[in-house]
């Protein structure tokens, strides 16, 4: 706060506000009237001001979009101007005080982002009112008169009333009113009391209190990233409060001026915490940010921070961002959101090392042991210090880059963090990393030595990128800078999900991560071919972005680039087929049903080799779980996990008959032995299950099913339904046990959603008797189970309705509104494939669409229509697009072989998928 600073100027003032011509016209409008009485006529010409003003900055921010600066500005001139006649007149007319006391005395001073100078089109404005003694009357009434003005124009409006001593005594016990008046700018009023206000601050308020305001705005500002995700890659983020957005600027500036009593952010240059260029780097991301901000708050008329889905399409439009090949205009404009957020988080870095340095050596120089000097160690050639490594002379790098790459592995082997002024060295050489060094075995050597570190490659190689050094030695990965995909699966920008990737693989191997993922952790420890693993992960996405198949176009660069690294051909050609078919594990598991033997039979083919299965595994596993939280979860544990087993076992054992039968065995011994005193049932029941069913399930599933089935039968019951929680897939187990007919699956689908449930998972079987014993998984549109015993109730209640006919479930489910309704904002075009090798016995038939409610219960209802039985079904929800596969026959038991009865299911299941759509807009 707290120098007599002018907001900043802006071009063409008057046509914004005339702040002459609207004090005169206020003047004539009360002119021999009672200032009460002209109240209305004052407010509507205030109205009409704030109006025509808001609408020339919109204008100016319509024809300079990317202004941010400017905006602001533009919007805080205007909010000023409006106040200052208000004060005018409110002190003149309304409550005039022709010799007023000493103590009558009122300043009024603009702090938070508004005394900054910086306002988007509906933020807060806050005022802090000050007077010389504790609030004389006629001072109360001023402020009043100007708050009720104010809230009737429709503004938001923070403020405080306090006195001098009131306001020293609260700023030094409040972090909160210390930083908004440390933003503090005069605005209008008594100017000597703004002054002594000022010189109180700074003199009574600030000096021995620096260390406790650095120290608490740090802290708060560590829980405003953990509130809002803890990464400044997510991506719907907050603009103002997230990571890597305006508010971490602003801590800057506040800890620059609070302990260097800088007047503007250019000043930080002045007293050494920014260079020149970083200085710029800081303006152009704020102007950037701030123009983002202001297009949020002018499309949705309200003070929005979030730049949600919704919003993303929008914004990008009006700031011109267009599309390009690989890229639409909305991942190129959020692209560059990332890049900006990417720079804020790069000079907070160098910024806070800086400060904290700064601050450490003060306490030297005061200390008892100022004279000692710091315990400096030598590692090839580096200094290290306190827990950190640097370059010894401001040339190292430019001596030598391929110092860019050892002081990043050196860092990681030896548990070291990098000194501030090094990582600034880093980002102001990273241009010199050329072809020559990307050729060098010695770099390349280094870089797959960081790569595969033991310690923390994630942390180092994250340092890496944001050093600019990453994209630099690998330009592939540079393409996927900061890059975003428009979609609600992925959580993280392509680089961030790369780099969490590569530590989630350090993680397990460490065994770090015993409990989540068992089954990676012992196979991690047989793999042949560790670095090759490193590689894979590295480059599994490194060609997203570029139009066509990414795992296709990877595996392509995997072939250039691997040889560049120093991998042999072997490894290589295994780098290259892991990049290919990194996504074939998933596919299989998530959307193959995986108790047909020849699901097992393709899948073993294309992988061939233990070796292959093993590593991948191991990326299919942190590739999902770096994809953002609650991805992972129990269900597709168990899913890999069995797919995994079933493919070691055919690899071991190979493809015999007489293992089927074998496998079928086994199972019944172990359903006994869950069943315990019960085992007799499998007995009493084994004219009832054929071997399809002990296979397709799990033994648990089969135990429950065994006694359901058991006890329906002894009541001689027609239909039975159970529900429990299901913990080994963190879903709740469903099972029907009734009179099989057709459309039964589609109505217990649509009773399912109709309960506010979502089928993960289900499977279709009919007994030797004519019996249905059909079981789903099914969670909530958050992705957790049904725990509760109201929520089975409903759950037995929906599907026991719909089977009597007692709901009408089409109307139902397109009243149900969409459980997540930033899905409205994609749209995914129907797909239909169909494949007759992947089953012997069935038409694979899998659908592409929008997850909606209803989608599921159309599909299934469009199968029974077309005459088809569904044998099982298997869905998949990725963000906004669901993939759901069924296997199936025709009413004689046979595949659809025939083209002409494919395309009208085709049809039947696009018109379906179409309808869901209809069906939930209409709802909306």
């Amino acid at each position: 706060m707290w120098e007599s600073v002018n907001t900043p100027r802006i071009s063409n003032q008057r046509a914004v506000i005339d702040r002459r011509k609207l004090a005169a016209a206020v003047a004539e409008a009360v002119s021999g009237k009672d200032a009460q009485k002209a109240r209305p006529q004052v407010l509507e010409l205030l109205r009409g001001a704030l109006q025509a003003g808001r609408e020339e900055l919109g204008r100016r921010l319509a024809e300079k979009p990317s202004a941010g600066h400017e905006a602001t500005h533009g919007y805080c001139f205007l909010i000023d101007q409006l106040i200052r006649v208000l004060h005018d007149h409110v002190v003149h007319d309304v409550y005039p005080n022709a010799n007023p006391s000493t103590g009558e005395k009122l300043a009024l001073i603009a702090v938070g982002g508004y005394g900054r100078g910086e306002m988007a089109p509906h933020s807060d404005v806050d005022i802090a009112f000050i007077t010389p003694i504790k609030t004389p009357a006629w001072c109360e009434q001023v402020i009043e008169a100007l708050l009720y003005f104010l809230w009737d124009l429709g503004l938001h409006v923070g403020h405080s009333s306090r006195s001098l001593d009131e306001m020293v005594r609260m700023a030094r016990g409040d972090l909160t009113i210390r930083t908004a008046l440390l933003e503090g700018r005069y605005l209008w009023g008594d100017q000597d009391l703004y002054k002594d206000a000022s010189r109180r601050f700074w003199s009574e308020v600030v000096p021995g209190s620096e260390a406790q305001f650095v120290a608490e705005k740090l802290e708060e500002r560590n829980n405003r990233h953990k509130r809002m995700g803890d990464s400044r890659y997510v991506v719907e983020p907050n603009v103002k409060d997230g990571k890597g957005g305006l508010r971490d600027l602003q801590t800057l500036y506040w800890i620059g001026k609070y302990n260097h009593r800088v007047t503007s952010a250019a000043e930080l240059v002045d007293v050494g915490l920014f260079t020149q260029k970083e200085y710029r780097t800081f303006r152009r991301a704020e102007n950037f940010l701030l123009a983002v901000r202001c297009h949020l708050h002018t499309i949705t008329g309200r003070g929005e921070d979030r730049l949600t889905f919704d919003l993303q399409r929008e914004v990008a439009r009006r700031m011109n961002f267009a599309d390009r090949p690989g890229k639409n205009a909305v991942e190129r404009f959020m692209q560059f959101y990332f890049l900006q957020a990417r720079n804020v988080g790069n000079l907070t870095g160098v910024f806070l090392s800086h400060l904290e340095e700064e601050m450490a050596e003060r306490k030297r120089k005061r200390g008892l042991f100022s004279r000692r000097a710091r315990n400096v160690t030598r590692l090839k050639g580096y200094e290290v210090a306190d827990g950190r490594i640097s370059a010894p002379e401001d040339d190292w790098f430019q001596n030598d880059p391929i110092r860019l790459i050892e002081i990043f592995t050196l860092a990681e082997q030896h548990g070291l963090e990098i000194h501030p002024e090094t990582m600034r060295m880093a980002r102001r050489d990273a241009e010199l990393i050329k072809g020559p060094v990307r050729r060098d075995p010695r770099a390349n050597a280094l870089f797959l030595d960081l790569l595969c570190g033991r310690k923390d490659p994630e942390t180092v190689l994250r340092w890496l990128n944001e050093a600019g050094v990453f994209g630099r030695f690998m330009p592939d990965f540079g393409k996927v800078n900061a890059q975003m995909q428009f979609d609600m699966y992925h959580h993280y920008t392509v680089d961030e999900h790369t780099i969490r990737a590569v530590g989630l693989l350090a993680q397990i191997e460490r065994g770090e991560l015993t409990q989540d993922h068992p089954m990676a952790t012992q196979v991690i420890q047989k793999i042949a071919h560790r670095r090759v693993l490193y590689v894979a992960t590295l480059l599994h996405d490194i060609a997203k972005g570029r139009g066509g198949d990414h795992s296709v176009l990877g595996a392509e660069v995997a072939m250039k680039l691997c040889p560049r690294l120093g991998l042999n051909e072997d490894e290589t050609e295994l780098v290259s087929w892991l990049v290919r078919y990194h996504l074939l594990m998933s596919a299989t598991a998530f959307k193959r049903d995986l108790s047909d033997p020849k699901t097992i039979d393709d899948f073993v083919a294309e992988v061939q080799t233990l070796e292959r299965l093993r590593l991948l595994s191991l990326l299919t596993i942190v590739d999902i779980r770096a994809v953002g939280p609650g991805i992972w979860n129990s269900w597709k544990r168990q899913l890999l996990g069995e797919l995994y087993e079933l493919a070691e076992e055919r690899m071991r054992l190979g493809k015999a008959t007489h293992r089927r039968a074998q496998r079928v065995a086994a199972k019944k011994e172990r359903v006994a032995e869950l069943l315990g005193d019960k085992a007799s049932i499998i007995t009493d029941l084994e004219d009832r299950f054929d071997d399809a069913y002990w296979i397709a399930e799990p033994e648990d599933i089969i135990a429950r099913n065994q006694v359901h089935y058991a006890a329906a039968k002894a009541v001689e019951d027609k239909l039975s339904i159970y529900a429990e929680y299901y913990p080994a897939r963190g879903a709740t187990l469903v099972t029907v046990i009734g009179d099989d007919h057709p459309g039964l699956f589609f109505r217990i689908a649509g009773a399912i959603h109709l309960a506010g449930g979502n089928i993960i998972d289900a499977r279709i079987h009919t007994t030797r008797v004519g019996k249905a014993v059909d079981n789903f998984l099914v969670q909530n549109p958050l992705g957790q189970p049904f725990r509760e015993e109201s929520q089975i109730e409903r759950l037995q209640s929906a599907i026991k309705d719909a089977l009597a006919g007692k709901i009408e479930l089409v109307p139902q489910l397109a009243k149900r509104p969409l459980a997540r309704p930033r899905a409205d904002n994609f749209r995914v075009r129907p797909q239909v494939f169909f494949d007759n090798d992947a089953s012997e016995r069935f038409t694979v038939i899998e659908v592409n669409a929008t997850d909606r409610p209803a989608l599921l219960n159309r599909l299934a209802r469009a199968l029974f229509e077309a005459q088809l039985i569904i044998n099982s079904a298997h869905i998949t929800q990725y963000g906004e697009r669901a993939v759901d596969t069924f296997y199936v026959t025709d009413l004689f038991g046979h595949k659809l072989h025939k083209k002409e009865r494919r395309q009208k299911v085709e049809e039947a299941l696009l018109e379906a998928a179409g309808n869901a759509v209809e069906d939930s807009e209409k709802a909306a």
